[in-house]
């Protein structure tokens, strides 16, 4: 009872945890013109903000460098003028991409709003002195989304001693309720890269868990009336597209066109549709082999479903990549071909394409969030031909498919919130259609030191082809801010909870049990900048039926030094072997493993630098002989120029003891319905090479080129069936059945902001074709496997895509 008394006092304090500074701004008359200039009349009756404290790498102190920021308004827009003086004349003006602007050597001025003062939503716009923009959409539950690109202007002047920076930040470009007097969360962040200093006009405190509910006030915006919120994004693209096939290259012409539109139905809400929307040119994937029994997460590189998709992710059920994926019948048609030798693929679609997609969101003056999603797909249908009967077969391979979102979010006083989550998958044809449910509390005390969160789900899955339910259920509380702070936490996850129809789980059939602690020291010491250290545990049981299956112990320390080189060591085991109920495929069977040790140390070096480095060692022992385990991670950039930058990364992992599944036994020997599991004792080599440049000629035009390796090889040492306790026994080994797997890739873009929101790129995708499988056995090194990838047949594809940017509200004053 006690300790429920004590949460309760401390939840409901009514200590305060930092004083709110405010700015009284003032509306203007007349027209500002957007050169970086103070030259109009309007600027001169401002009085400028030029109290700012140090928030990195000392906070608390005043900073060396002086700043004054001015803000005034219209009835179109905010405008904000800044001078940073630089006595030291050590201005940083690396040209960078857009949105790019972090640990590169520019200074980076930066102004953040919170519209609806709820202290856990809010808009940051960022111009760095090469003139570069930078925005995002920033929240307390999914940080910061760099993908939200918004309409602004801004202008840069840079001088010997300072530099000047003024934006206008259109009023159609945010939102905010419409109300007669409105205060808006504000913080001003200018970033000294030449001293890698960053100062604040509100203190943004290490010690205090959180970002946004730290800004101070923007007061007295007066009569300020949410205009009209439309505007129109067409494209139009074009290209070719070779793809190398059994009987030599096949080319297909690309051509596509569409619309996206943006109208806001009121000052709040925001209505985002695409019609026919082109994907083509997104980055390639980091494809791997994937050995292991779960699938893989792939980030979404596609505008309309990464930008402004705070509030549907909140609650971890919403997987874009599910929308415009893999047919589901695609992999079935490849291998009833390769059954089938009379059959000869004529078409198979890789890709689902994408009839239209809605989004509708925002958030009302009480600060109730409300989004809705929805987006159909088109159906898709594979071509076979019948070489002995002369005949063409038509497969489906995914049915016209409706995905919907629905999320509703009330942010509540002291960063708390509730929300309510809803997706749910309808596919023609009733074969499979699923629904999930989710409601999530978060919960902090008045004096933001301790948070508690729960989240409780519910998956229902019905149709032909399955009819299951199952839930999920977790909790934390712990210590969020100070120098201590702990989090204990426990989750179950039931054997037939499944939300992966339009979200994504690794596994389901858990519980587990987590703690945390951790010792946070965010002030200069005589050695170092910061430092901290952390100790968690994680105990496992299988759900269904209930049994324990490992504890995993980790600790890690960090070290930032005074001339901003890091170091870390870490320290991950399981120390008592455990039981892996996954790995085998197979209902009621579990792989024995056994327990480990690893240890691992990194760092990077000054990010200021022309040349920065990181790096990772690590290596693993458990009580198998002859099976050591290192994984090497290293990325270095160099800066050449201003304009030109080369990025190489090189990741090499080895485990020569690898216990994993190989395959099914063709005994007639059954286990549940399944034949049995042949684990293989392995050695696994896996190499990752990424280059990357990147030359700017302009703020606003750029080109990168990417180059992505990545091999393994899989060569086994022996075979072995399981036991029904999860030990083995030995069997014959068999032949071929090692892997050598190879991917290769080369995506280069060049890109031209011709005009504020509109934008040309011409692209260029180069891949090993998908068809070609390299001999497993004759290539035995990197260099090898290399120089056999250009030897093979790649596919290419050129595109060129033009999008225009369209302002209903630009559109009315010219006509």
């Amino acid at each position: 009872m006690k300790y429920l008394i004590t949460a309760f006092v401390l939840f409901f304090s009514h200590q305060s945890f930092c004083q709110q500074k405010q700015y009284e701004t003032n509306k203007i008359n007349g027209t500002i013109k957007i050169d970086g200039k103070q030259d109009e009349s309007q600027w001169t009756s401002i009085t400028p903000i030029t109290e700012f404290i140090t928030a990195n790498p000392d906070f608390g102190k005043a900073p060396s460098k002086n700043t004054e920021v001015k803000i005034t308004y219209d009835n179109a827009a905010l405008y904000v003028f800044a001078i940073m003086f630089d006595k030291d004349k050590n201005i940083r003006k690396q040209l960078t991409q857009r949105d790019a602007l972090d640990r590169q050597d520019c200074d980076v001025f930066t102004i953040g709003l919170d519209t609806y003062k709820d202290k856990q939503n809010g808009f940051n716009f960022q111009i760095s002195a090469a003139g570069v923009q930078g925005d995002a959409r920033i929240s307390s539950a999914n940080g910061t989304d760099r993908s939200w690109d918004a309409v602004w202007e801004s202008a840069v002047k840079v001088e010997v001693d300072k530099w000047m920076v003024e934006i206008k930040i259109p009023f159609s470009a945010i939102r905010f309720a419409k109300k007669d007097l409105q205060t808006w969360g504000l913080q001003i962040t200018r970033s000294i890269r030449s001293i890698n200093q960053t100062i604040t006009w509100s203190p943004q405190n290490p010690n205090i868990d959180g970002n946004i509910n730290q800004w101070g006030d923007l007061t007295n915006l007066k009569n300020i009336i949410p205009p009209l919120r439309l505007s129109f994004l067409p494209y139009i693209s074009g290209g070719v597209r070779q793809s190398p096939t059994t009987n030599g290259n096949s080319n297909e012409v690309l051509k596509s066109g569409g619309m996206d539109v943006k109208y806001g139905i009121n000052e709040s809400f925001t209505l985002d549709m695409t019609l026919i929307p082109d994907f083509a040119q997104t980055r390639s994937d980091n494809v791997f082999l994937n050995l292991t029994p779960f699938q893989v997460r792939f980030d979404d590189f596609r505008p309309f479903f990464t930008e402004g998709t705070e509030l549907f992710n909140k609650a971890g059920l919403f997987y874009s990549r599910r929308i415009g994926a893999e047919p589901q019948g695609t992999g079935s048609v490849l291998s009833f071909a390769r059954s089938n030798p009379e059959y000869t693929i004529e078409k198979n679609p890789g890709i689902t394409r994408l009839y239209n997609a809605t989004k509708f969101s925002g958030r009302t003056r009480k600060n109730l969030g409300i989004a809705i999603f929805n987006a159909v797909t088109a159906p898709m249908k594979a071509k076979l031909y019948n070489s002995i009967t002369k005949t063409d077969t038509s497969i489906l391979t995914e049915p016209l498919s409706n995905y919907n979102v629905i999320v509703l979010d009330q942010a509540l006083k002291n960063r708390s919130s509730v929300t309510f989550t809803n997706t749910n998958v309808l596919r023609k044809g009733n074969s499979r259609n699923a629904n999930v449910a989710g409601l999530d509390l978060s919960l902090f005390n008045k004096s933001n030191n301790y948070g508690l969160n729960a989240s409780a789900k519910y998956s229902s899955v019905w149709g032909k082809d399955a009819n299951y339910n199952g839930y999920k259920s977790e909790a934390s509380y712990g210590k969020i801010s100070g120098k201590w702070q702990w989090n204990q936490s426990a989750g179950v996850e039931s054997d037939k909870y499944d939300p992966n129809d339009l979200g994504i789980l690794i596994n389901n059939n858990s519980v587990e049990v987590n703690g945390e602690v951790s010792l946070n020291y965010n002030l200069p010491t005589k050695k170092y900048l910061s430092h901290s250290y952390r100790f968690s545990y994680s105990n496992e049981y299988l759900f269904k039926p209930f049994k324990w299956t490992a504890l995993e112990i980790n600790s890690r320390a960090f070290f930032l030094k005074k001339n901003f080189w890091d170091f870390n060591f870490v320290l991950n085991s399981r120390p008592i072997d455990f039981n892996d109920y996954f790995e085998a495929r197979t209902p009621g069977l579990n792989v024995n493993r056994f327990a480990y040790l690893f240890l691992g140390t990194g760092g990077s070096s000054d990010s200021r630098k022309k040349l920065f480095v990181n790096w990772f060692f690590g290596g693993a022992e458990s009580r198998i002989k002859d099976d050591p385990f290192y994984k090497i991670e290293l990325f270095g950039r160099y800066r050449i120029s201003d304009r030109f930058q080369f990025n190489l990364s090189y990741d090499r992992e080895y485990d020569k003891g690898n216990w994993g599944y190989s395959h099914r036994s063709n005994m007639s020997t059954l286990i549940s319905g399944y034949n049995d599991p042949i684990i293989a004792f392995r050695a696994i080599k896996t190499n990752n090479v990424i280059a990357n440049m990147i030359y700017n000629f302009t703020p606003r035009i750029n080109w990168t080129i990417r180059m992505r390796h990545n091999w393994t090889s899989v060569v086994n040492r022996s075979f072995h069936k399981l036991k029904a306790d999860g030990n083995w026994t030995d069997i014959a080994f068999e032949d071929n059945r090692n892997r050598n797997f190879n991917v290769f890739n080369i995506d280069m873009f060049y890109t031209w902001d011709f005009k504020w929101g509109s934008r040309l790129t011409f692209g260029w995708k180069n891949a090993l074709g998908s068809n070609v499988a390299l001999n497993p056995y004759s290539f035995k090194t990197y260099t090898k496997n290399l120089v056999e990838v250009f030897n093979n047949p790649h596919s290419n594809e050129i595109t060129l895509k033009i999008v225009y940017f369209l302002d209903y509200l630009n559109l009315k004053k010219k006509s």
